[in-house]
């Protein structure tokens, strides 16, 4: 463990011992498509569009991040849009699931369908259980 590590604690565990997410990113449309139409139907799609200059998009951000878990992780495939960098891809999105842009914003495919979705501070893993 490095020096870091040991101040702040590591990037893959908060301080509850909890496992972070450990996003994935689409590296283009067809990615996104893909996981949809595809790896939902494997287990459901979590995808987290983030914008990295909104202070209410960082604090959703940290809240799902420290009430994240291993079973979480083991459940869904998460994936971290950054909206204002990949616009295109957050878009995409919007038009694949039917549901307007918000940011933050949570959605979640299964069956190559959008069956949940929550914006801003309605975020809240509680919300997710349901869809494991």
């Amino acid at each position: 463990m490095g020096f870091f590590e040991k101040i702040f604690g590591s990037e893959s565990a908060n301080k509850e011992g909890q496992t972070r997410p450990a996003w994935q990113q689409f590296p283009n449309e067809e990615a996104l498509v893909h996981a949809i139409e595809q790896t939902s139907f494997e287990k459901p799609v979590l995808i987290f569009k983030h914008s990295t200059r909104c202070s209410i998009s960082a604090t959703a951000l940290n809240r799902l991040e420290r009430t994240w878990n291993e079973t979480f992780q083991q459940a869904l495939h998460p994936y971290l849009v950054r909206v204002i960098e990949e616009r295109p891809l957050s878009n995409a999105i919007a038009r694949l699931s039917g549901v307007e842009h918000q940011s933050p914003q949570l959605l979640i495919f299964k069956d190559g369908k959008c069956v949940y979705h929550s914006s801003h501070l309605a975020i809240d893993v509680e919300n997710i259980k349901p869809y494991l």
